[in-house]
């Protein structure tokens, strides 16, 4: 049977990747889409993610626009590495699917309540505010998720967007750390596990070969979604963030790592949405996540390969 997901998401290049992977994959019944204000404002997230689900053919996918803004701090934007629009590197149409009314977070509240406990997971793909939004109206679907996949945070690696903080917890710390306190079973794709998941020219060149609309848009998004990374770590290719989320629900085994307890730093401008993860066990906190720093790259690629080419070409 497939496995019920809620993907929660800002796209970002890497965000429509996900997006794609999840669709193809008949492993996985995407429930519903909801947007969510990080990489760009929520017009945009959410003008983006029809965008794709139309690419996949797929426009019987749900999406619901959900928080405008983080709970608490002003919204912080990334036009600097994903474009104007989020998706820069291809022109795509604009999207003919429509946005559903109903609010992003009463659909997660609705859809946890409505459906079978322990049956649904959520995945972020960008800050945490409609998760936690949802957590703080409806405490009770707390015991009703089954898990929490989301990507996130960084320790070995640190930050991209302050030397301490990852770029979706940084913009809404406060959102995460309700996340993280909140007792839901919770895996995160940090950093450390992103960094080795490179864009290679090799890897590209492997995706444009199948030679079918969505791969060459994907093909086209990495392309421009690297080259600010490759400049600023120089490296071949640029990491894949979002598409861990998806590709661990797909194939855990591709991924290692061990339960940790993880803090939200929320007080500190220094070190504000710093992910702290008790790696060694020097405290006695409660492990709340499963933190997973290691991956086999060229079998999430082989996975990603393999499954864009079983989206429908027009």
């Amino acid at each position: 049977m497939a496995r019920k997901i809620i993907i929660d998401t800002d796209p970002g290049q890497d965000d429509a990747v996900a997006i794609l992977l999840a669709l193809a994959s008949p492993e996985l019944e995407v429930l519903g889409i909801t947007a969510v204000a990080g990489n760009i404002p929520l017009k945009l997230t959410q003008t983006n993610t029809r965008k794709v689900c139309e690419v996949a053919s797929r426009p019987d996918v749900k999406v619901y626009a959900g928080a405008v803004r983080p709970m608490v701090r002003p919204l912080v934007t990334a036009e600097h590495v994903h474009g104007d629009n989020g998706l820069n590197g291809i022109e795509l149409p604009e999207p003919v699917m429509p946005l559903q009314e109903q609010h992003g977070v009463d659909y997660i509240i609705e859809t946890l309540m409505k459906e079978e406990s322990g049956t649904v997971t959520l995945c972020p793909l960008g800050p945490l505010t409609n998760i936690a939004m949802a957590l703080t109206r409806e405490p009770k679907i707390a015991e009703r998720i089954k898990e929490i996949v989301l990507m996130g945070g960084g320790y070995f690696e640190g930050g991209n967007i302050t030397p301490a903080a990852e770029f979706n917890i940084y913009v809404d710390p406060h959102a995460a750390d309700v996340v993280f306190k909140s007792g839901v079973p919770i895996v995160v794709l940090p950093l450390d596990v992103t960094h080795k998941v490179l864009t290679t020219e090799k890897r590209i060149a492997a995706i444009r070969a199948i030679n079918t609309h969505p791969a060459e848009v994907v093909a086209s998004l990495l392309e421009f979604f690297e080259r600010f990374d490759e400049e600023k770590y120089g490296t071949d290719g640029g990491p894949l963030h979002d598409p861990n989320v998806i590709a661990y629900l797909l194939k855990p085994e591709l991924y290692s790592g061990r339960h940790c307890n993880v803090e939200i730093e929320i007080y500190s401008e220094l070190t504000m949405g710093e992910t702290v993860v008790d790696w060694w066990g020097v405290t006695d906190r409660t492990k709340n996540a499963y933190f997973i720093n290691d991956v086999d790259a060229d079998g999430f690629f082989s996975l990603l390969t393999e499954r864009l080419a079983r989206l429908p070409n027009y």
